[in-house]
């Protein structure tokens, strides 16, 4: 596969926290427009993961590519420019402002004349706030203080405020983390509906393996930094050494690992 047609390429990754590898010689290389769940227990290395392939964190050894472009050693804000944004298990609003208003500060951050007092409320920035909203089936919140809503509704507005770049790869840090059992559906069914738009490679970190085997076309597994299963859901959830390390059950069926 050339490189054109790659959205990332991680190449022989290493980092260390002292006597902790949180890396290990990890290559990753995902195609345009692939979903991928990563998934792994607590230090297994899926955050460092991404917060490398985001900047926060640069790799000690290997390269990161995100078409074509190095982006090792690039600060959060150029790489988020280059196209890849990023949503958080804790959703990162402005409980005071409005669901509009949240909008339109993302929008006004991606040219650059941001106000958080006075978002812009231009006929343009509306319109691209508005239809964001109307794809994630938020457009009846608009005028609700963020701090009055739902958790799932914070979850939604959090990746569309993601989407207002227009970004070539989107990494979901667990969307359906603190959403109840039978909210868990229809959010990921309005998230993928809504990417769906979007020319965007998806990367999510998710520990419930019902979401993992429903929305992904490919699951990679982290064990202690290392990468040790990468394949369809089906094999994935199926591997040994993932029910071992990763799902804690070797049974199959639905199991849920903490990431």
């Amino acid at each position: 596969m050339t490189q054109q047609q790659n959205a990332i390429e991680a190449i022989g990754i290493q980092k260390r926290f002292g006597a902790v590898v949180a890396a290990a010689d990890i290559n990753l290389v995902v195609p345009v427009g692939q979903r991928v769940s990563l998934i792994g227990s607590n230090g297994a290395g899926k955050t460092t993961f991404v917060n490398m392939l985001t900047g926060y964190i640069r790799p000690d050894a290997g390269r990161i590519q995100v078409h074509g472009d190095s982006i090792v050693g690039l600060p959060p804000r150029t790489i988020a420019r280059m196209g890849i944004a990023r949503s958080f298990q804790v959703p990162q609003l402005f409980k005071d402002l409005s669901v509009i208003d949240n909008m339109l500060v993302a929008v006004a951050s991606q040219s650059g004349n941001l106000s958080f007092l006075r978002p812009g409320r231009n006929a343009e920035a509306l319109a691209r706030a508005h239809e964001l909203l109307q794809r994630f089936e938020l457009d009846p919140h608009a005028e609700r203080r963020v701090g009055e809503l739902p958790g799932g509704v914070r979850k939604l507005l959090d990746i569309a405020m993601a989407l207002t770049r227009h970004p070539k790869v989107l990494l979901l840090d667990e969307p359906t983390s603190g959403v109840s059992a039978d909210e868990k559906f229809p959010l990921m069914q309005t998230v993928m509906r809504a990417l769906s738009q979007e020319s965007a490679t998806v990367l999510f970190v998710e520990h419930d393996m019902e979401i993992v085997s429903e929305y992904s076309d490919r699951v990679v597994a982290f064990y202690s930094g290392r990468i040790i299963a990468d394949d369809v859901p089906a094999k994935v959830l199926a591997n040994a050494d993932v029910q071992r390390h990763v799902t804690g059950n070797a049974q199959k069926g639905a199991v849920h690992a903490q990431a």
